[in-house]
């Protein structure tokens, strides 16, 4: 679901109800790794997922952050941004595959 725009990426909800994960996808066609950005982009990338990181900390209070960029099934570049707290659907491990 999309959320909003921001300067370099499209804001999205992942619609999974275990956790609160925010997918950014920068709007430059496509890319597929962050190397492959200018390094103006690499920059904003790396604010916007902080905002977008510190957001969902104190809306969530969660005890952890998990972020990454994998893109093995989806290869358009995207970046999950995912409010983890001990004892969580697969808990202590990541929330792929489950």
């Amino acid at each position: 679901f999309s959320v909003v725009p921001l300067g370099l990426c499209e804001l999205r909800l992942m619609n999974d109800k275990r956790w609160t994960w925010l997918i950014l996808v920068p709007r430059r066609g496509s890319l597929s790794e962050i190397h492959d950005m200018t390094p103006l982009d690499q920059t904003m990338l790396t604010f916007e997922t902080g905002i977008v990181a510190q957001a969902i900390k104190k809306l969530t209070n969660c005890e952890k952050i998990n972020s990454g960029a994998l893109g093995n099934i989806v290869r358009q570049l995207h970046i999950h941004v995912i409010a983890r707290n001990e004892g969580d659907a697969g808990w202590p491990g990541p929330v792929w595959g489950h």
